[in-house]
């Protein structure tokens, strides 16, 4: 209830005479009554309805999830998760919904933007319980963990390895965190990035460079160098990666969560689009060069934890019979 006017005026002419305790705990009261609700704020998928478009973001040097081809296009594992995403929610709706990929670099920035609703959607995002606080998070697409890159045979990624060992680390990452936790006496050196990182790296700047598995493994490639590797074997932390989302978007996180799904369904049932997508940035003659096993075995696993989807098996083609 929302009282009128008039009787708005009354009550504060009264509670202006009133002792300031007493007006004070009246205004408590009565404060919702005296002025109208806040407008509900507008979820991604009335927006969406709206405009058409959902706003996705990621950086430009964080392959395979997200960088800029040469023409300066933004592209990766990420953008087109986040594709099939707005094609579900497309279907859902009933009208196109189109991607606005946007670029923002810096992670805290990032977050920010999503946590506020200026952005829709960001894919590429390590899972962290002290994120999962501020932001919703998709099934996850990828498995990643924290370790080192290194010429081969200098660290062994041990903790005796790293003393006064310079190690790039992106300031208050997750891969600073870990370096700092194993051993406080490496020389942690701020990097912009895990690209600028393993640049340093190979112009012999660094002795290593912490951070994302997969990521330093991309970004090793694009360099082209040879005679590195990843240390230690077993990495220092784990966690899934997939699409970040802003809080109190139900609806939304269903979507997402359901194209996620079929995207890892379809690529267990040898569905063709799916593991042409999935394998040019993870798979075999892919940015990475993972084995389709150890990629089929994780979707498994992530999918035992919820439904098995029921995608339909691709139309083949029909035959030509010869004259």
């Amino acid at each position: 209830m929302v009282l009128a006017l008039p009787d708005v005026l009354k009550l504060r002419r009264r509670l202006s005479h009133a002792p300031r305790n007493v007006a004070v705990a009246l205004t408590a009261i009565l404060l919702p009554l005296l002025t109208p609700s806040l407008a509900r704020a507008e979820t991604v998928i009335e927006r969406a309805a709206r405009t058409g478009v959902i706003n996705v973001a990621g950086p430009t040097n964080l392959p395979p999830y997200s960088f800029l081809t040469d023409q300066k296009q933004p592209t990766g594992y990420g953008i087109e998760v986040a594709e099939r995403i707005a094609a579900e929610l497309s279907r859902y709706l009933g009208k196109p919904i189109t991607v606005d990929a946007q670029p923002v670099n810096d992670p805290a920035t990032l977050f920010r933007q999503v946590k506020t609703g200026e952005l829709d959607l960001a894919c590429g995002a390590q899972f962290t319980w002290e994120r999962e606080m501020f932001v919703d998070f998709t099934l996850p697409f990828s498995l990643s963990g924290i370790r080192m890159l290194t010429p081969q045979g200098r660290l062994s990624g041990s903790a005796d390895s790293l003393v006064g060992k310079r190690v790039g680390v992106v300031p208050d990452s997750l891969g600073d965190r870990a370096i700092k936790a194993l051993q406080p006496r490496a020389l942690r050196v701020p990097i912009q990035g895990l690209s600028e990182g393993v640049g340093q790296l190979v112009a012999g700047q660094l002795d290593a460079v912490a951070g994302d598995s997969l990521l330093l493994a991309a970004a090793l490639q694009r360099t082209g160098a040879k005679g590195y590797g990843l240390v230690p074997e077993a990495p220092l932390a784990r966690y899934a990666v997939g699409c970040i989302l802003p809080e109190n978007n139900s609806t939304f996180r269903n979507l997402a969560n359901l194209a996620v799904a079929k995207l890892l369904q379809g690529y267990l049932n040898d569905n063709k689009a799916d593991q042409d997508l999935v394998n040019r940035w993870l798979g075999p003659k892919g940015l990475l060069d993972l084995p389709p096993q150890l990629i089929k075995d994780y979707f498994q696993n992530v999918l035992l934890t919820y439904e098995q989807i029921q995608v339909p098996a691709p139309t083949p083609a029909p035959s030509v019979q010869a004259p």
